[in-house]
Formats: C-alpha cells, sequence, structure tokens
C-alpha cells in the first residue's frame, strides 16, 4: 500500500496525556521510549533525559548530535532550580583576522570556520554525575541499540534525501565528505526504510564507558584533532581538553501570577522574558485578536532588538541581565508601541535547528534540556568513522569591530537554544521548550500569552498557529491564521508572508496538575508524549 506520510488534509486534535508515575516527551517517538524505558527501571527524570539526549543523535541527526550543544534547567523536589551551560567555545586559532584572510565577510555556516568546541557529552556526564542514579552505559544502550537500524520518521527521511543532494553536489570536497558517513550508497529515503549509523553508535558506546572524556581526551579528540590540522580548520585537542561545563543560576520574570524561568547569557533565553515584560505592560485585557497579536508581533520585535544588541558571551557584555530584565525599562519598551507597526533600536536600559524534550517522574523530580548542532547537521564537517557532525554555532558571531558579540578566541557565541521552565509562587509546575533557532524565545512567548493569559490547556497553547519575526517589519505566519486577521495586520504595516513549514517551532511541555502531570507534545513534528 502506498500513500503520503505527510498529506493531512483535515484538522486532527492531540489530546493531554496524563501519567503520575513519570512522563517523557520529545521530538521522535523512539527517543521517548528510549527515556520510558529507563523511567521504569528505576531510573530518575534525568536519567530518562540522558537516554532520551543519546537517542536523539542517532534517530533525528540533522538536528543534534555529540559535536553539538546541550543546556538544561533541572527541578529537583525540594530543592532550587539548577541550570547548566553546556554550549562550547570558540578555538583558540579562531580569530576575526583569520576569518577575514579566508576571504570571508560574515562567517560562513558550512566548514571549519563556524565550528565551536562540542558541549553535549561534558554536559551529559555533568547531569549524569550531578543528578543520575544510572551508568551511561545504561543509559545510552537503547540509543546504541538503535543505531543498528530504526525505520525513519516522515519527518527525517526527506531531510536526509535534502542534504544528500546538498552535500553531495557541493563544491567543496570538505563538505561531500558527508555523503560518506550518512548515505554512502547515495539512495533516496522513504519514511519506514531502515536506516543504521553504526559509526556513531560506537562512538556513543566509548562516551558512555568513559564518562564521556573521550570527546576531549580520548579517541574521538584524537580523530578530530588530526582531521582538523589535515583539513584546514582551527579547532585543536587543546581546545577540547581545555573545555568545562558551566552551572549557571536561571534568571525568571514574572508573568500572569507564574515565575517564567530561563538561562542567562550566553543564551537567548531572556529575550522571551523581556517580550513577557513588556506584553505584561501593554493593554491586552480586553484586546480582540488583531490588536493582541499586532502587540505581541512588536513586543517581540523591541526584544530583539535588545537581546541581538546586548546578549553575548556574558564575560563580554555591557549590561547587566537584570537591567534587561526591568519592569520599569519593559514599560518605558510599551509605550513606544503604537497602532502601526514598526521597526525599533536597541534602548539603553539601567540571538536553526534543535532538539527539545523534557521528563518527570513519580517523585516530583522534573528537566527542561535542549540540545542542537545549530543548522542542520551543523558545519557539515563529519569527522570520518565517528558518526560525529561538527556544529557551525560560531556562525552565531559578528564580524562587526567593538560588538560584544564579535568573533574572537575562546570566547562563547550568541546562542539560540533556550530551555524553559515555570513555576507559581516558587513552587515548580514544570518544563516547556520550543526548539527553532531566533523562532525559540518567539515561541516561548506565544505559548506563555496562551497558557498563562488566555487559560489554554498546554497541547491547545502548543497547536495554536505561530507568528515568526524574521527581520525589519517582516512576519511569517502560519495559514491557519485567518485571512481577515492577516489583512487586518497588513493595513497595520506588517509585512506578512504567509507560509507553512518548521521554522515555527517544535516544542514540548510537562505540567503538574494535581497528583498527575499533564504532557503536550508538538504538532509540527514527530513528537510524542507517553505518561505512566
Amino acid at each position: 500500500m502506498m500513500f503520503d506520510p505527510l498529506y493531512y488534509p483535515y484538522a486532527s486534535r492531540r489530546n493531554l496525556v496524563y501519567g503520575h508515575r513519570g512522563m517523557v516527551a520529545s521530538s521522535h517517538p523512539l527517543a521517548t521510549q528510549a527515556g520510558l524505558q529507563i523511567l521504569k527501571s528505576g531510573g530518575n527524570a534525568v536519567d530518562a533525559a540522558l537516554a532520551v539526549a543519546a537517542a536523539l543523535t542517532v534517530v533525528d541527526p540533522a538536528n543534534n548530535g555529540v559535536g553539538g550543544d546541550c543546556f538544561a534547567i533541572v527541578s529537583m523536589k525540594g530543592q532550587p532550580l539548577y541550570g547548566l551551560n553546556s554550549s562550547g567555545f570558540s578555538p583558540q586559532l579562531l580569530t576575526r583576522e583569520l576569518v577575514e584572510a579566508r576571504g570571508e565577510e560574515v562567517i560562513p555556516f558550512q566548514g571549519w570556520l563556524p565550528v565551536t568546541v562540542p558541549g553535549a557529552p561534558a554536559g551529559w556526564a555533568a547531569l549524569r554525575d550531578r543528578f543520575g542514579t544510572k551508568a551511561l552505559d545504561e543509559l545510552f544502550a537503547p540509543a546504541v541499540e538503535l543505531s543498528r537500524g530504526y525505520a525513519l520518521s516522515p519527518d527525517n527521511a526527506p531531510i536526509l534525501n535534502q542534504f544528500t543532494q546538498f552535500f553531495g553536489s557541493h563544491r567543496d570536497p570538505l563538505m561531500r565528505e558527508w555523503v560518506k558517513g550518512f548515505n554512502p550508497s547515495g539512495r533516496t529515503f522513504r519514511a519506514g526504510d531502515i536506516y543504521a549509523l553504526h559509526d556513531l553508535g560506537d562512538t556513543l558506546a566509548r562516551l558512555a564507558a568513559t564518562n564521556c572524556r573521550d570527546a576531549y581526551e580520548g579517541e574521538l579528540a584524537a580523530r578530530i584533532d588530526a582531521y582538523s590540522r589535515e583539513t584546514g580548520g582551527t579547532l585543536r585537542k587543546e581546545d577540547l581538553a581545555a573545555y568545562q561545563p558551566r552551572w549557571v543560576q536561571p534568571v525568571s520574570t514574572s508573568f500572569a501570577g507564574h515565575e517564567v524561568w530561563e538561562l542567562p547569557p550566553n543564551g537567548q533565553g531572556m529575550t522571551a522574558l523581556i517580550a513577557l515584560n513588556i506584553l505584561e505592560a501593554l493593554p491586552l485585557a480586553g484586546a480582540g485578536e488583531v490588536e493582541r497579536l499586532h502587540l505581541e508581533m512588536e513586543a517581540m520585535k523591541l526584544a530583539f532588538a535588545d537581546a541581538l544588541h546586548y546578549i553575548a558571551d556574558p564575560a563580554f557584555m555591557r549590561l547587566a541581565p537584570e537591567a534587561l530584565l526591568s519592569k520599569d525599562y519593559a514599560r518605558t519598551r510599551a509605550a513606544q508601541i503604537t497602532g502601526k507597526a514598526q521597526v525599533y533600536a536597541h534602548g539603553t536600559p539601567m540571538r536553526g535547528d534543535t532538539v527539545y524534550f523534557c521528563c518527570a517522574d513519580g517523585e516530583g523530580n522534573s528537566i527542561s534540556m535542549i540540545q542542537s548542532l545549530y543548522r542542520g547537521f551543523g558545519s557539515g564537517v563529519l569527522v570520518p568513522g565517528t558518526g560525529v557532525c561538527l556544529q557551525d554555532r560560531g556562525a552565531c558571531f559578528t564580524m562587526q569591530k567593538g560588538h560584544a558579540n564579535v568573533v574572537a578566541p575562546r570566547k562563547y557565541p550568541y546562542h539560540t537554544i533556550i530551555p524553559g521552565f515555570l513555576t507559581r509562587g516558587g513552587e515548580p509546575v514544570g518544563p516547556f521548550g520550543i526548539m527553532g533557532g531566533y523562532m525559540q524565545p518567539q515561541a516561548h512567548m506565544q505559548v506563555m500569552a496562551r497558557l498563562l493569559l488566555e487559560g489554554l490547556n498546554p497541547q491547545a497553547a502548543l497547536d495554536a498557529p505561530r507568528f515568526c519575526w524574521t527581520e525589519g517589519l517582516r512576519f511569517e505566519m502560519e495559514p491557519s491564521f485567518s485571512p481577515a486577521v492577516i489583512d487586518a495586520l497588513r493595513r497595520r504595516g506588517h509585512d506578512i508572508t504567509v507560509i507553512s513549514g518548521s521554522q515555527y517551532g517544535r516544542g514540548q511541555m510537562i505540567l503538574r496538575q494535581g497528583e498527575s502531570w499533564a504532557g503536550a507534545t508538538e504538532p509540527r513534528a514527530d513528537g510524542s508524549v507517553i505518561g505512566f
């Protein structure tokens, strides 16, 4: 029987999922099952998340991997929130002058120039060491098994075909090496085809056996160093050996009777908080749909105007995070909004492809976690024999002299991936997140507005149509918005393109409700949520 696995002509409904002993939500059913397997064997929420993290590198290799970064917010019963920033820094050899010498005006997305140190493996080890109850070899076992062969999903089969064509015809021989590792036969994939990543499975097994030090001081580190030297890269074993993840204090703002939590810079989580602060200062009560959307769109542009100017490696920021999160400052920004669309400059108060997942257990512990290679398959640099693509997070640096986020050696770039968490009166409610590069804070704001202002349930809040600001007055909006709403917004000066696609993010949410957890997952992806 032949049918189109991506054609759904009728509206479909997903119900909330409930469970009291544990819950896992991720962007891929097989990864969700890996986490559930660990929960049912006695693991806690963090153990489950690590199983999901490893499995996603196998079943969604375009969007995350061993060569990328990860962030997490952890809630352990009776303890304050913990934040983990496991983003990598730039190589010691990467300078603005080097980029210019190689003929680039901006840092490209492919090749060695955008490669930064992979932070994800170190982050996995840090989470296991601090909160885990099981060994990494048990937690990674489902991922290793999946690497020997699994059925491709409707979302991921076309992605493999797209990148096979892109990298296979690339003018740079370094990029064409990708095909040897991910599609050596050059086949055209369909949903349901069996796909294996044996080299990646072997790498995950070595990482488990060495508490992930193999990526920084072992065989994988040596292979990365050798390949970089051989093919003109800047990443060296000394950069890898020097890397350590950072435990950070999450930051928050109050909104609609709750506290919304994000991680501090170098991530862009504060962008969502800035936007929520501005929304809080606006007359949303009683606003119609067009007015509400207009105010949300303007608030988001204002938040990005500040975030893209100020957020960087915290050692280079010229402004304390507290200043950007000031309620008084938010009111001054909100006062700039009129009934017409505007382009905003940054103020002066006193910015992909990614996977997001969350897990909760019966003891009341939960984790919000996200990991990424940035763009699809990152830099496209595949380290031979490892199954590891290196991220292109360095493309988030700017080349503008004097900017807080200008490229420099051993520096953390502006980062897009952001896990979220919700509390009420200081008590944990639960984790949430939506992947999607610069869409992420936009989706955080929109989903929190639907959940907390409109009172939608978590699934409905994720189902609701979204807009995506791209630049200037330009927005993309999903076709599920009514034509009348789109026309009214255009009359206000918004430059709107109506288009469907993955740019609106893919999210998950698990929130405490009474004695149980209530879970929701993104209808725009292969996601699944399972509770028990």
